[in-house]
């Protein structure tokens, strides 16, 4: 073998005796051994990894510390040991928050005989009196890491316990003791606990201290939460020498904060939905407050155990389900089948106020709990609000419906958006295609032309010979058109006549109404002269109240009065549009005439063409009514056509008793 090197050059052996000793050394260095795994010990991993604890190193993080030990002294609220609670903020970013509520143990631990259970709570992960049920039944700090965590993050932290006429103290920095917990003797004040913290400055990002603003929210959203806490709050900084003190207390929970939100709301209905209601087969309770409003501030705000789920969770999902499941069963028992066109998106929006729940052992996702995923919370949020919010539908019936019509409305126009997207996205990708039945006229300016919207092919027919091809088109629509006033939006947005129409008009309909797209100056609604031609009439104008007012109040709108007789004597011709019309041209023009051949439309299609361009289309002959908005305020109008158009019988038949002419036998 020696011989073998001995006859190898010197310089390849050389390489490789040096890149062995490499491989050697790097080995060593990429190794991964039981030498290479550190161990976190204490609360070490806090200060390694703040970010899995509360969320970041931000501004709300640092606020998050805050939320952590205030929520302890709620439980004590929450537990009946407890109902006042103090926060102070001092200079140098420091806060104190005291509560009279038991008192943090501080007899030695039975697992660590040499430490009391205080300073165990204030320095090990996962330790409190939360994991046993008969401490506290509903807490909102149940990962035991609350306040360990904040004095982790903390420079300095003093804790101060109240028991047993009894004080004593401990103090800590960055996670660890600094000095033996320490009786100060005895005293006459209640039992309770106090922390005093500074957050460490070398943890959280630069120049971040604690808001006031963000501070008097918790406190204010606590003392609302749970009626009856007194929180007392004093900003103790040195600002141009003035100490904001205020003392937040709501006696009545969330129903008095409730009251004084609505006091900056401009509200769709009076009453509120406000209560409080515990599940018969389960511990937990449910609270809450909502208002309507017509406001772009309006939120629904969620808690669990007083913590603000800002993300929402189960709790928030089957509370908004509920009220729309309630709201749209209510509507459809009482007969307003457009109810089942909204969405939870309809009312979202609308909607202000507070859900809280309080029940054992919630799961959170996440340390910071933003968001509460118990599965339990779902079951016992909706069957109460349902319940609830059913009898408060019943027991406010013109509110309920006036919420119900209002919410219709949103939801009419959601449809409505979405019809006008998905048309101008067609016809951004190719020319706008007209309606096939539609006879257009060749003036391709809107001024001075016109629109005969007519009832039917046979009617149309006669129509496309009687006009101006130059200035007037005609639109034959099949029947009576859908109802709008007592029809979704959805529905209408299905019927093709209506389709047709609006794609014809070219201006849009409800909020996306546009009058400088108007493809005609005039639109003119031409039926026979008779009761069905009065219906189809009614209808349609109801739909250009409905879906596009401003046509109405722009004056565009009109309704031909084509004639309902053709009188004839002596080559003497005339048309009377009524009974009474035709009565007073008899005795007027044919006073003389024994024999008058009186003949009776049965509707545009049999009128010739020549007839119906010099009684009803031509503009020298013809006579027009314009549809006008005035005088009157648009409320009034609105009433009138839910009154004679809209879905309830009993206000039809209200109007037509009022103002019907009976005939007396």
């Amino acid at each position: 073998m020696n011989d073998l090197f001995d006859t190898l050059p010197q310089a390849p052996l050389k390489t490789l005796v040096n890149n062995k000793t490499k491989i050697e050394k790097n080995s060593k260095k990429n190794s991964y051994n039981a030498e290479n795994i550190t161990i976190l010990e204490g609360l070490e991993p806090v200060r390694k990894r703040p970010g899995m604890y509360i969320g970041g190193i931000d501004v709300k993080a640092l606020h998050h510390l805050f939320n952590e030990i205030i929520d302890n002294s709620v439980d004590e609220v929450i537990a009946g040991y407890a109902d006042i609670i103090n926060v102070t903020l001092n200079t140098n970013n420091q806060i104190i928050i005291s509560d009279n509520g038991r008192g943090i143990p501080i007899d030695p631990h039975p697992k660590s005989p040499n430490k009391s259970a205080l300073e165990i709570i204030l320095t090990t992960l996962h330790a409190g009196g939360k994991f046993d049920n008969n401490s506290y039944k509903t807490s909102g700090g149940l990962h035991g890491v609350g306040i360990s965590v904040v004095n982790a993050l903390s420079e300095y932290l003093r804790v101060e316990v109240i028991r047993e006429k009894k004080k004593y103290f401990q103090e800590f920095s960055r996670g660890k003791p600094t000095s033996k917990m320490t009786s100060i003797g005895k005293t006459i004040e209640n039992n309770g606990t106090t922390i005093i913290f500074n957050p460490d400055s070398t943890i959280f990002e630069n120049d971040i201290n604690f808001e006031v603003d963000i501070i008097v929210e918790i406190i204010k959203t606590k003392a609302y939460l749970v009626s009856g806490l007194k929180i007392n709050w004093l900003d103790n900084r040195d600002i141009e020498d003035k100490k904001e003190k205020i003392q937040f207390f709501y006696p009545n929970g969330i129903s008095d904060f409730i009251e004084e939100m609505a006091n900056s709301r401009e509200l769709l209905v009076n009453s509120k939905f406000i209560g409080k209601s515990s599940s018969k087969s389960s511990d937990g309770i449910v609270e809450w407050a909502i208002l309507w409003s017509n406001d772009d501030k309006n939120k629904i705000k969620s808690y669990c155990n007083t913590i603000p789920t800002i993300n929402g969770g189960t709790h928030e999902n089957a509370f908004k389900n509920a009220i729309l499941k309630s709201l749209k069963k209510y509507g459809e028992m009482i007969g307003v089948k457009n109810s089942k066109i909204i969405i939870l998106d309809d009312i979202i929006n609308y909607t202000d106020g507070i859900i809280s729940i309080f029940i054992n052992e919630p799961e959170f996702q996440g340390q910071t709990k933003e968001k509460l995923s118990s599965k339990v919370a779902t079951a016992l949020t909706n069957d109460i609000i349902c319940d609830n919010f059913d009898h408060w539908l019943s027991a406010n019936p013109n509110e309920s419906s006036k919420l119900i019509e209002f919410f219709i409305n949103i939801a009419n126009s959601r449809i409505n958006k979405k019809f006008e997207k998905d048309l101008n996205r067609k016809s951004a990708l190719r020319k706008l295609r007209l309606p096939g039945k539609l006879a257009d006229c060749l003036n391709e300016k809107s001024a001075g032309t016109e629109l005969f919207i007519v009832e039917g092919d046979s009617a149309g027919g006669s129509a496309k010979q009687a006009r101006d091809k130059k200035y007037q088109a005609v639109l034959p629509l099949r029947g009576k058109i859908l109802n709008v006033a007592s029809s979704s939006a959805q529905k209408y947005y299905q019927n093709q006549q209506l389709k047709d129409l609006v794609l014809a008009l070219g201006c849009g309909t409800a909020e996306n109404y546009d009058d400088s797209k108007l493809r005609y100056e005039k639109v003119i609604i031409m039926t026979d002269a008779d009761v069905d031609g009065a219906h189809i009439a009614a209808l349609m104008i109801t739909f250009f109240f409905k879906e596009m007012i401003q046509l109405i109040k722009n004056k565009h709108l009109y309704v031909a009065v084509p004639p309902l007789y053709k009188l004839s004597s002596n080559n003497k011709i005339f048309y009377a549009n009524d009974d009474n019309d035709r009565d007073r041209i008899v005795s007027k023009e044919f006073k003389t005439i024994s024999k008058v051949d009186v003949s009776r439309f049965k509707g545009l299609g049999e009128m010739l063409p020549m007839q119906l361009r010099e009684t009803t289309m031509n503009k020298e002959t013809r006579k027009l009514l314009q549809i006008s908005i005035e005088n009157s305020p648009i409320e009034y109008y609105e009433t009138f056509i839910d009154q004679i158009m809209g879905s309830k019988p009993e206000a039809r038949y209200k109007f037509i008793y009022d103002n019907a002419n009976f005939i007396e036998r």
